[in-house]
């Protein structure tokens, strides 16, 4: 296991990696260069950075010289990941990340040669994501107040704990309707804004990958689970009622992160008695799923979750078959 570890070290572990590629000039320029030509988010970022961290750590003999880096050296690194037993689509995205930092210097002038440009994306059969049914939506989407239910009944004599409890499930209830509603990442719902929503065309613009935007729709639930959760926002003195800015609040009134979202989503997911491998991005995947298995148009589902490509949501065809083929199997006869 220890070996393992060495070979796909974790980001805390890449520190003084990170560190020298804090100093490290071309790569100022590579994040600058992200930020400010590509758009890019800053969880984006933050995975080229990590990557090119990994490959420091991984390759001694380049030494932060990136013209040192040879086709070899890029071959190596791509070894060692597969090695490591990463899945095929964390490799392909290193391997990704290195080209594109390559690519870059090319263009900037500093090398001749694309040390990564050679190097094969890794290739094999796209694992299926995984989705809940819609039973164990409705279960998850009720598990917050009926977590913090429990919570406040703890709190009999605490008036203001039983409202702070109130506020947190009313918050979090929103949050993962609004992400089934719409087939959203996380990242997309932490990031709405109170002007984004529109309650009358029951719609709200999605700020995607890119900075892209995109038009999503909102279901009942979700809008009537959103006016709840503004009340009781209101009724804390966080925020008035249509005040503009940041959506989701934590209690201090501050923007709530994305971790604090996934920490309390594992809460959820124990209350509702689902796996515990269950993540806010199955609810994206049930969103696509749940949607093509009604009739929805492939290309309709493509533009709500903001695939540039028609072959990314076409895996979500490929659930629907698979679990056809499953009941099938279960129920017929002769099968």
């Amino acid at each position: 296991m220890a070996k393992r570890q060495d070979k796909a070290p974790q980001l805390n572990e890449l520190d003084p990696e990170r560190q020298r590629l804090a100093n490290n000039p071309w790569m100022n320029s590579f994040v600058n260069y992200l930020k400010n030509e590509k758009q890019a988010s800053e969880h984006t970022i933050k995975n080229y950075v990590m990557d090119a961290a990994q490959f420091i750590r991984l390759s001694p003999d380049a030494d932060d010289d990136w013209t040192k880096v040879t086709h070899a050296t890029a071959r190596r690194f791509a070894m060692e990941l597969a090695s490591a037993g990463l899945a095929r689509s964390s490799v392909n995205r290193k391997l990704s990340s290195l080209r594109a930092f390559f690519r870059f210097l090319m263009r900037e002038g500093h090398i001749q040669g694309n040390p990564f440009s050679q190097i094969q994306s890794a290739h094999g059969s796209r694992k299926l994501p995984m989705f809940l049914d819609i039973d164990q939506v409705s279960q998850l989407l009720d598990a917050p107040n009926a977590y913090w239910s429990k919570v406040a009944s703890a709190r009999k004599s605490e008036t203001d704990g039983r409202q702070e409890c109130e506020y947190i499930a009313a918050r979090d209830t929103a949050i993962l309707e609004v992400i089934y509603s719409g087939g959203l990442r996380i990242s997309e719902a932490i990031n709405l804004n109170f002007q984004d929503i529109d309650f009358i065309a029951a719609t709200f613009k999605v700020r995607g990958k890119g900075r892209k935007e995109r038009l999503c729709m909102l279901g009942k639930p979700a809008i009537a689970a959103l006016r709840t959760y503004l009340q009781k926002r209101e009724a804390l003195g966080l925020a008035q009622r249509r005040q503009s800015g940041p959506l989701f609040l934590n209690q201090r009134g501050e923007k709530v992160t994305v971790r604090t979202i996934e920490r309390w989503f594992k809460t959820y997911v124990n209350e509702a008695g689902l796996p515990a491998d269950c993540t806010p991005h199955k609810l994206r995947h049930s969103f696509a799923t749940h949607m093509l298995a009604a009739g929805a148009d492939l290309r309709l589902v493509q533009e709500m979750l903001g695939h540039a490509s028609l072959a990314t949501t076409q895996i979500y065809t490929h659930v629907d078959v698979a679990r056809l083929i499953e009941v099938y199997a279960k129920a017929h006869p002769k099968a």
